[in-house]
């Protein structure tokens, strides 16, 4: 399994950056398509002379969330990621929040991406936006149903900004989702800019042994080191923003939509890693 993150991303450990398109349609904030493709497309290249692997796409600022997206969200997603394709040849997933997989792997399917993102797999969890309950039979049905079965899901367990509504332990959680078709685990901390505990990514690693582990949150280049020894890729994105922090943890955002990604932090990250 650990071949499957080296066949997509062409090295061992892949350094993913989580492209956060500003405020979609329907959301305050939202202008025009043109303009979110324009700060998209500046991350992009940020991300892009950083020297990262891969970017994954998603309507981090569509907030509140919901389950299931509107029709307008996937249209301009669908949008957003055939423009940043051709503008890029990194390996591109995408991620639609909070829990739409559907939308998730049709937007994949058409604009040819590699991987998905789906936060709720095999946990049954409560949100600000409903009791989410994990379906990983019909996501691997659906996937098989669009003739996708080349797109990769990593999966999320005991996702952050969630509280499991049955007491679970990470490792049981970890098993189940390999067991259900999980390509690759992320592990995240409680919430945006949290990183998770070393003890816990011990755990499942060795729980799991060398199954694919991503880390989904909290990475920053002075805690990366560290992270790396027990997982086999990031996911990562606050950290590398400009601007300060405008709000308190434990917040679902804690960069406002006008940051952009900071190219000296994509750098200094990865300087990190490869050091």
């Amino acid at each position: 399994m650990h071949n499957l993150l080296e066949r997509i991303f062409r090295t061992k450990n892949p350094v993913i950056g989580a492209l956060h398109f500003s405020p979609l349609i329907g959301y305050p904030g939202f202008t025009k398509k043109e303009e979110v493709l324009n700060k998209a497309l500046l991350d992009l290249k940020a991300f892009e002379k950083g020297g990262v692997s891969g970017i994954l796409i998603e309507n981090n600022y569509d907030v509140p969330h919901k389950i299931n997206v509107n029709p307008e969200t996937v249209a301009i997603m669908t949008y957003l990621g055939n423009e940043l394709k051709k503008n890029t040849k990194l390996p591109i997933g995408v991620s639609v929040l909070f829990n739409d997989y559907k939308s998730a792997l049709s937007i994949a399917k058409i604009i040819e991406a590699q991987f998905v993102r789906v936060p709720v797999f095999i946990d049954n969890v409560k949100t600000d936006f409903g009791d989410i309950y994990g379906d990983a039979e019909d996501v691997i049905s659906y996937r098989k149903n669009i003739n996708a079965e080349q797109i990769a899901i990593f999966t999320d367990i005991h996702v952050k900004h969630a509280e499991l509504l049955e007491k679970t332990s990470i490792t049981s959680s970890a098993r189940l989702a390999i067991k259900a078709g999980s390509d690759a685990l992320i592990i995240t901390g409680n919430w945006t800019g949290d990183a998770p505990g070393i003890g816990v990514l011990r755990e499942v690693r060795e729980a799991v042994v060398k199954f694919p582990i991503l880390v989904g949150s909290g990475v920053t280049s002075k805690n990366v080191i560290k992270i790396i020894k027990f997982a086999d890729g990031i996911i990562v994105s606050t950290s590398l923003k400009t601007g300060k922090n405008f709000t308190k943890d434990k917040e679902r955002n804690i960069k406002q939509y006008q940051e952009r990604i900071d190219l000296k932090k994509v750098k200094e990250l990865m300087a990190n890693i490869v050091g």
